[in-house]
Order: C-alpha cells, then structure tokens, then sequence
C-alpha cells in the first residue's frame, strides 16, 4: 500500500481502510489481506482516492468491500473515489503474517506455497501436506477442491475427523 504524503489525516484514512473486516473472513481485515493497494488523500479538494484488488476477478465480496471502504472515508469527512485494479493480480503472499495466523486460529488452515505456473510443472507423486489447523496433524485430504467461498478448500483431518476450509494458494 501507498500514500503520497504522510500527513496524520492520510495515515487516519489508511488505518481505517486498513482495518475494515473482510466480509467473507471476518477475522481478517482489508490489511490482512493485502487487497488495498494505494491511499492517496488529498486534503485540499476533500477526496481521498483508494486502489484496492480484489482476491480475484469475480469474488462476489468486491462490491461490499467498496461500500465499506466508501463508509469508511465518507467518515472522515472525505469525498470517497475507489478503483478496483486487477493487475497485477492479487497473490495469496500479499496476506501478512498477522492474517495468516489470524487463519489458523479461526480454523482456516492459511495458504501454502503457491502452485508453479501453467507448463512449468513437474510431475510429483507425493500428496500435497495441509496442516489441520485444529490438532496441526499433516494427515489430511481434500473433500471438495471448492469450500464455504470459492477462494477455500474443503478439507477433513484424518486424525481428529474435523472438516476444516483451506485458504487456497494462488
């Protein structure tokens, strides 16, 4: 995330857009997820201008996300202009690490490492290891490639039979 200047106004504005829950995760914030890209205010005209990117193209969060973020700057007392930018394409390494552990402790087992690109793949024969985020066993499988959010996996712990959701990596 940017910001032009570094006046307390500006960093109020990014504190609060930074901190607004995520509605599908609640326990992760705009922050946490790495989607706001640049906070420029400009205190003269009253606008404070926002970049956010979205976790992908269609979430059907995006929306709600530019109406909190439009609440949040309206707030303040600020003409909100929010921009939704797709490139570059959001990457699950934008999470930080308070919202990966944030993850875990919700029972959301966080992202692992990305998977290679397309053509670039190597054939392995090994199964794909997920901690469960409940008793941290590495014996689990997946259920269903799709869980309560289409960024999400559908996992089950073999050993404590809990079902749990895994943040895809992408």
């Amino acid at each position: 995330m940017t910001a032009t200047v570094s006046t307390p106004e500006v960093l109020d504005v990014e504190a609060a857009v930074a901190d607004i829950a995520d509605p599908e995760i609640p326990v992760l914030t705009l922050g946490d997820l790495g989607i706001v890209r640049e906070v420029r205010v400009d205190e003269a005209a009253g606008t404070a201008y926002v970049a956010l990117t979205p976790t992908y193209s269609g979430c059907p969060a995006t929306r709600m996300i530019e109406e909190l973020v439009i609440h949040v700057v309206r707030k303040a007392g600020l003409t909100p202009q929010v921009e939704t930018r797709l490139t570059p394409a959001w990457t699950t390494d934008w999470i930080s690490e308070r919202g990966r552990a944030r993850l875990k402790e919700f029972g959301i087992a966080p992202p692992g490492e990305k998977p290679e690109p397309e053509g670039s793949q190597l054939l392995t024969l090994t199964v794909r290891q997920v901690a469960c985020p409940l008793c941290g066993s590495n014996d689990t499988e997946e259920i269903s490639r799709f869980g309560s959010t289409a960024c999400k996996a559908l996992r089950r712990c073999r050993s404590c039979r809990e079902p749990f959701d895994e943040f895809k990596a992408i």
